[in-house]
């Protein structure tokens, strides 16, 4: 018997099955996977969410592995270099975000020992939450973000950041994943 999934899964694509399966929703704490869900959320801006998951392994290898220490110190040369890489986004303004996020990143793990230990700070419990794009919770930390220098985190950005982090917990109610 098929399991019911969230209705916004593409049933014809095992890569995204797999995604939500396995990962979407599910509490991370690890650095790496924090700072790469970030800089994936940024780049998916204007797109689908289907093309970054597809380009997702281009991105892991051409952002080192999302070690946000090294993007950190990317300069003019590695930037260019990605701008011609075929397998991630091509764009720009995303490209330097995500060093500039990196940054950012790395001054708040300074601040409160790690990036998880800031998302708890802001929110202690997981929310269960359906049917938004957006939340007072996900407006507070994008304001704060921004504050704190990132780019391409604005409200509905952060707020698909949590759901995917599982900080917020959006499973349709029918998805065999649902609490």
């Amino acid at each position: 018997m098929d399991r019911k999934r969230c209705r916004w899964v593409p049933l014809d694509d095992p890569i995204y099955i797999a995604y939500h399966d396995e990962e979407w929703g599910r509490p991370v704490s690890e650095r790496k996977k924090l700072f790469g869900m970030l800089v994936l959320e940024g780049f998916q801006a204007g797109l689908s969410w289907r093309t970054i998951l597809h380009k997702r392994a281009a991105f892991v290898s051409a952002f080192e592995g999302f070690d946000p220490d090294i993007v950190a110190s990317f300069g003019e040369k590695k930037i260019e270099a990605l701008l011609k890489d075929a397998g991630i986004v091509r764009n720009k303004a995303k490209i330097r975000a995500a060093v500039v996020n990196a940054k950012a990143f790395l001054s708040i793990e300074r601040e409160f020992g790690s990036f998880g230990a800031y998302l708890a700070a802001l929110a202690p419990e997981p929310i269960v939450e359906r049917g938004k794009t957006v939340s007072p919770l996900a407006e507070r930390i994008s304001s704060d973000l921004r504050k704190r220098g990132m780019r391409f985190v604005g409200p509905t950005i952060v707020y698909s950041y949590l759901q995917a982090i599982g900080i917020v917990f959006s499973h349709d109610e029918e998805c065999f994943l649902s609490r």
